[in-house]
């Protein structure tokens, strides 16, 4: 079956099929030294290889007036499941993105590692740097599954690691057969065999739009886990993973002025109660999205639209006749947070973990704030694993009673405790995408604004005693929501340079979207009417009212 138009497809679709197993010209693009960038089509099939294209957007107008050509740079993404590296793989990270990036190791909304700035003599010692520390970006990007994510800190609960080694599973099982990445990165010319690469999940189309899969571990829905295409939510029973709520078809991503995009959070699809159905829903749910999305249009093309263009009930009973059983009723579960718990919590095991704050992700040496160094040292010791966060924290894992007191005092000599502690609740509960200066589809700062914005509203949330209420503030330079914007309290969404339209009342556990407040506006008029909503928020909420959820009620009084 199909809802494929073949004489209606987009041109991306040509791309993958006529891409000779996702190879196209790359050989060629890496080879030519005359130009920064790679070929147009080969633009689209790098991603899949776990790359963008991207410039230097700050530096456009300058290299435009010395007539040269736009300043070419690639962003790797690494595929982590579940967000872990051991701490030989961190030095070995530092070491990679001193060499060939701008030094900046970026952890993401999804569990994983960026490095910007790559120029394209440096794509292929990269990836083979990556490949010495058994790393790899396949997949990372593209038309396929991203990197599959799960609840992050053990010490939450001793079911963790059960829910960690699914999502490998699930993302080994959603790996692309083709062997393009080692031909191309690794020099790999034992590969000739295609017929050997043949792949009946993707087929030779793969899917139609990028598709993200988390796994959460109740109480925390730390992943955010219904802006997934594929939510699994593990059901506890007795002190055990009974199984899991699958739900389908979340994704925040819209197109400004386009009414027929829009940001959706999944719907629950049932209960199923062995990890082998897990595994087998999971691929089903792929394959129907493969065989009915939509192929022509890539602003309609994600897991949402094909969902509400069949209905939840055929969405389902296509899945159930693909994979020979029924979803059982969902089961009950709660989720109690939705936040990173800072500071050092010990497991059930004994091991400790502490959980420090990265501002937007964003692992650098300044010259009050030597982040990078302090990371470096603590990995040297050899005596922890890392593990990231989907709020781009960092997880300092694993570490023995007896080598804690070593990491604390590291900690504090770099400021890394000190920074964790000092930061407001507002600061500890804010995401932002990259936006500018890279990212080709920002319309405003994000990362790069974001700081400055929450400086200026944490006095007006002091003038109200609001200070450590635990609100969630999120902002992308652009509507495709990255920086999951759609799903906080307060949300700011880039409209033009300067200016966000506000979003205001979704709750604090993940369960609901906000909605467009105001449309268009700068920093002055964002901070007026945040100090109006803050003041009438004190002197009307409920009892026990989070500010999404009043935010959410005042919005109903206005309508």
């Amino acid at each position: 079956m199909s809802n494929d138009n073949k004489d209606n497809l987009s041109p991306v679709e040509r791309i993958k099929t006529g891409s000779n197993g996702l190879r196209g010209t790359l050989k060629e693009s890496l080879s030519d030294d005359f130009t920064g960038a790679i070929r147009e089509d080969d633009q689209t099939l790098i991603k899949f290889h776990g790359m963008y294209q991207q410039d230097d957007r700050d530096r456009r107008e300058e290299r435009v007036a010395k007539k040269l050509e736009w300043l070419y740079s690639y962003m790797i993404r690494l595929r982590l499941p579940g967000g872990f590296l051991t701490s030989e793989q961190w030095v070995g990270l530092n070491e990679t993105a001193k060499d060939h990036s701008t030094g900046t190791i970026k952890i993401t909304t999804r569990q994983t590692i960026q490095l910007h700035g790559i120029l394209k003599s440096h794509l292929k010692p990269t990836i083979q740097s990556f490949n010495l520390q058994h790393l790899d970006s396949i997949a990372a990007c593209g038309d396929v599954n991203r990197n599959v994510t799960c609840t992050a800190n053990p010490s939450e609960s001793p079911l963790q690691q059960e829910a960690y080694e699914l999502a490998g599973k699930i993302s080994e099982m959603c790996l692309p057969k083709t062997q393009s990445y080692y031909d191309i990165w690794i020099d790999d010319e034992l590969i000739v065999d295609r017929k050997a690469e043949e792949d009946p999940l993707y087929q030779d189309r793969y899917l139609p739009r990028k598709l993200k899969i988390g796994i959460a571990v109740p109480p925390n829905n730390d992943v955010d886990v219904f802006i997934n295409d594929i939510a699994l939510i593990a059901i506890i029973e007795n002190g055990k993973i009974a199984g899991y709520n699958i739900a389908a078809g979340g994704g925040l991503g819209a197109t400004h002025g386009n009414e027929a995009t829009y940001a959706r959070l999944a719907s629950v699809l049932g209960f199923v109660d062995t990890e082998e159905k897990v595994l087998k829903a999971v691929y089903e749910i792929i394959t129907v999205q493969r065989d009915f999305g939509n192929r022509s249009d890539r602003k309609l093309s994600r897991l949402k639209y094909t969902i509400d263009k069949l209905g939840i009930d055929q969405y389902r009973a296509e899945v159930e006749k693909r994979t020979g059983f029924s979803f059982e009723p969902a089961r009950d579960f709660r989720f109690e947070q939705r936040k990173d718990r800072y500071g050092w919590i010990q497991n059930h095991e004994g091991k400790w973990f502490y959980t420090l704050f990265v501002e937007h992700g964003r692992v650098l040496d300044t010259k009050e704030y030597p982040l990078k160094s302090g990371l470096l040292k603590i990995a040297q010791t050899g005596k922890v694993n890392f593990r990231f966060t989907c709020n781009q924290n960092l997880i300092l894992a694993d570490i023995h009673e007896e080598d804690k007191a070593e990491i604390e005092n590291i900690l504090q000599e770099h400021g890394i405790s000190g920074n964790t502690d000092g930061a407001s609740a507002l600061r500890k509960n804010s995401v932002a995408c990259v936006a500018l200066n890279t990212c080709s589809l920002a319309l405003a700062e994000a990362q790069r604004y974001l700081p400055s914005l929450v400086t200026k509203i944490e006095p007006i949330l002091e003038k109200y005693g609001l200070l450590e209420e635990d609100i969630t503030i999120r902002m992308t330079g652009c509507p495709n929501g990255c920086g999951r914007s759609p799903n906080a309290e307060i949300g700011f969404v880039g409209t033009a340079y300067g200016k966000y339209n506000l979003h205001i009342g979704g709750d604090r556990l993940g369960m609901r979207l906000n909605t467009k407040f105001k449309e268009n506006i700068g920093e002055e008029e964002i901070l007026m009417t945040l100090d109006d909503l803050f003041g009438i928020y004190i002197q009307k909420r409920l009892s026990e009212e989070t500010f999404g959820d009043f935010s959410y009620r005042y919005l109903q009084t206005l309508n």
